[in-house]
């Protein structure tokens, strides 16, 4: 068995060296200075006949369906994603993980799976990671050995190569799908009760600033997207990210995204620049895609004078210890301000905290929704509006829990009853009691 595993091992890397032998070939053939005045369809045409000609003559005999697909994999290599082409079209994989050129794991359903892909050597893979940067604009090499650059089709790319990665040239993509998860998909996939995706649609609606907590992977910026929907048309939005994931389909969106340093190490611009900036742009609200460092001071300054409605995700696990999360990337600012003074910023700017969790069997769940509602005896006032309790595993391994409102009816309700809306409308989804799906 494991004989048999091994021997299709080296066929798969077989494939994979010719193809990368018929590759360098053929840009040996090119014309590059005719290549430039052809269009890209007469060159798509003229590089197949190419790569179909140069499969003909080879010494190692190909059947018709054999040459058919190196002759695909080799157009994949020019103008596509190389060996990893068919997972980037696969619409349920949304993780590719490369560790080295052997192994090749993809995210479904929130499991990973090894595959059977695999690149010729170091050198193949290498190629592949330089051609991608470039696409993007970035740049990678021993002076620089890490990249996190947003590809043509908006998913998001990470690569560290040796000396840092000791497996060899490493590649994490993050995949979003062409179609945006919506708050009624996450109800049916079961990561939040109608109530509560009633109460987050209200928060936003009624211009709450609203912070997303939770671990890598569990799905902060998805919830981000979804929530971004209920933003009225007639604001202006500014959002502020290290590299653009969000999709907001309001009229009035400016994004705007970090730069980098260049060769020199000038020119690179953060997020604290771009949230400064975005404070003279007459943005209504101010979304930041992951606060991480001094910049928190800057969107807090935001969130408390005018821009309320703005949003923000946070590496944290729980949402008390977000507000922790919070007072420590203050202190990154660089401004020497008090305790008392610093946690008084964060629960005048902060209305909810939002937490998500990916539990073990990848589904995500929205655990916990909180309203900070001030200090008490130099403490924060936070109180959980909904919880999601696990209550064991089914025979499947699965966990088993509910969605449940706790009782506590939000301050923030007093506040939007002073805007206009009828809140009373909306005080029986705060009634302690488990949340159903068909309620």
């Amino acid at each position: 068995m494991v004989a048999s595993a091994e021997s299709a091992d080296n066929t798969v890397r077989d494939f994979q060296r010719l193809k990368t032998s018929l590759h360098r070939q053929m840009v040996d053939v090119i014309d590059f200075s005719k290549a430039e005045s052809m269009t890209e369809g007469d060159l798509r045409a003229q590089l197949r006949s190419l790569a179909d000609y140069l499969c003909t003559r080879q010494s190692v005999k190909m059947g018709q369906q054999q040459r058919e697909t190196m002759v695909g994999e080799i157009m994949d290599e020019i103008y596509g994603f190389g060996p990893i082409e068919s997972l980037m079209v696969d619409p349920e994989v949304t993780d590719i993980l490369v560790n080295g050129p052997d192994r090749v794991l993809v995210e479904r359903n929130g499991l990973l799976e090894t595959t059977n892909i695999r690149f010729a050597d170091s050198n193949h893979l290498m190629q592949f990671i330089h051609r991608l940067v470039g696409r993007a604009g970035r740049r990678i090499d021993e002076s620089s050995p890490m990249v996190d650059a947003r590809l043509p089709d908006g998913s998001r790319f990470n690569a560290v190569i040796p000396p840092l990665a000791l497996c060899g040239p490493t590649v994490s993509i993050r995949r979003f799908g062409n179609r945006r998860l919506q708050m009624e998909d996450m109800i049916k996939y079961g990561s939040v009760a109608p109530a509560m995706a009633d109460f987050l649609i209200l928060a936003v609606r009624g211009r709450m600033n609203i912070i997303v907590s939770g671990g890598t992977g569990a799905g902060k910026t998805t919830l981000l997207n979804c929530m971004s929907r209920f933003i009225p048309d007639s604001q202006r939005v500014v959002t502020i990210e290290e590299t653009a994931e969000l999709s907001l389909q309001q009229i009035d969106v400016i994004p705007l995204e970090t730069r980098l340093p260049n060769l020199e190490g000038k020119g690179a611009v953060t997020q604290r620049d771009l949230l400064r900036n975005a404070l003279r742009m007459r943005p209504d609200r101010i979304i930041v895609g992951e606060a991480r460092g001094g910049e928190v001071l800057d969107m807090l300054q935001a969130m408390n004078t005018g821009h309320d409605g703005s949003m923000s995700t946070v590496h944290a696990n729980d949402t008390r210890e977000t507000l922790d999360r919070l007072e420590l990337m203050i202190a990154l600012a660089g401004v020497d301000l008090p305790s008392r003074i610093a946690r008084q910023y964060v629960a005048n700017a902060i209305d909810i905290v939002i937490h998500v969790t990916r539990l073990h069997t990848g589904e995500r769940r929205i655990t916990r929704i909180s309203e900070v509602s001030g200090l008490k005896d130099g403490e924060y006032r936070m109180d959980d509006i909904f919880v999601y309790r696990i209550s064991g595993e089914d025979k499947d391994g699965h966990p088993q829990g509910s969605f449940f409102a706790t009782g506590y009816q939000p301050v923030a309700l007093r506040r939007l009853a002073m805007t206009g809306a009828n809140v009373e409308q909306y005080r029986p989804l705060f009634e302690a009691r488990e949340l159903k799906f068909n309620s």
